[in-house]
């Protein structure tokens, strides 16, 4: 893989950057409840920040990208996302935000295994752990709101 190809999966996780941060602000819009109304404001806010990191990444000269292109690892196999919707009911929607922070988890984890700039490897990781975060807050969530038994 050649640097191109990695600022190509780089701009392809702007992409679903945006897309979580419109598909959260849209959902935030949609519910009533004030604490799902918080924990949506809050991760599209952070998907902004995710965005805008990796936006300062792709203004970095080729060289200085930090990646071994000698390895093949087909990172960009992952990265088709179904579009998303906001006529969903609150169970679907909170299904397909634990998938798209899944997959951006794995995305990040990937690039970090690609890079050699220790730097980079710790922004990746760091975006990694923040989405893991947020997965597992929604997967609370979908637990609470599709198992009312358990309460």
């Amino acid at each position: 893989m050649d640097v191109e190809e990695y600022r190509s999966i780089i701009s392809n996780a702007i992409e679903r950057e945006i897309e979580a941060y419109t598909f959260y602000r849209m959902i935030h819009e949609r519910v009533t409840d004030e604490n799902l109304k918080g924990l949506f404001n809050e991760l599209a806010g952070e998907e902004s920040k995710h965005r805008r990191t990796l936006e300062a990444l792709l203004l970095r000269e080729p060289a200085k990208l930090g990646f071994d292109t000698t390895r093949d690892y087909k990172v960009a196999d992952a990265l088709e996302t179904p579009p998303l919707s906001a006529d969903l009911k609150p169970l679907d929607g909170l299904v397909i935000a634990i998938r798209k922070e899944l997959d951006a988890m794995q995305l990040y984890t990937q690039l970090a295994g690609l890079s050699v700039d220790p730097e980079q490897i710790e922004l990746f990781e760091s975006l990694a752990a923040m989405e893991r975060g947020h997965k597992a807050r929604l997967e609370d969530i979908y637990t609470n709101m599709a198992f009312p038994e358990v309460w």
